[in-house]
């Protein structure tokens, strides 16, 4: 098959990535009418100055296979309210209006930053650091080959 096939074959995605530290929280199973039950959870990013920490909320879908196993493994440390932090890859964020239902704001519109939680790279529970699972992804590998 020439290059240009090739090239006409395979499909492009422009990827959109976000990686941080932050809490984990409200780790859930949602079970939608259509479709097929998943794990959910939030990630409280942390970002700013250590002084002075401000916090942007993920609302994600937990898509990545080493993911699903550490976030069920971290979801009853998150239940008894432990201090769950992780390191974070989420990808395909994009902003959801809701309308708050109960509170001061209710009735009132909301935004929520959505995405697909592919990767915990670290996690630490109450500060303990805890040994997780890690598959090789090509840029471990080259940096172990360095």
């Amino acid at each position: 098959m020439s290059n240009q096939a090739e090239a006409t074959n395979q499909s492009s995605f422009f990827n959109l990535h976000v990686e941080g530290v932050g809490y984990l929280n409200r780790v859930r199973h949602v079970k939608p009418k259509k479709g097929q039950e998943f794990l959910a959870c939030t990630v409280s990013a942390m970002r700013g100055s250590t002084d002075d920490i401000a916090y942007t909320k993920f609302d994600c879908k937990v898509s990545g296979a080493e993911a699903q196993k550490i976030v069920k493994m971290l979801e009853s440390d998150v239940a008894a309210e432990k201090t769950v932090i992780i390191g974070f890859k989420i990808a395909d964020i994009y902003p959801e209006m809701f309308t708050f239902e109960k509170g001061d704001r209710k009735g009132e519109l909301g935004v929520s930053i959505k995405g697909r939680l592919l990767r915990v790279k670290f996690a630490k529970v109450n500060g303990e650091s805890l040994d997780l699972p890690q598959p090789l992804y090509p840029s471990d590998v080259e940096s172990a080959a360095a």
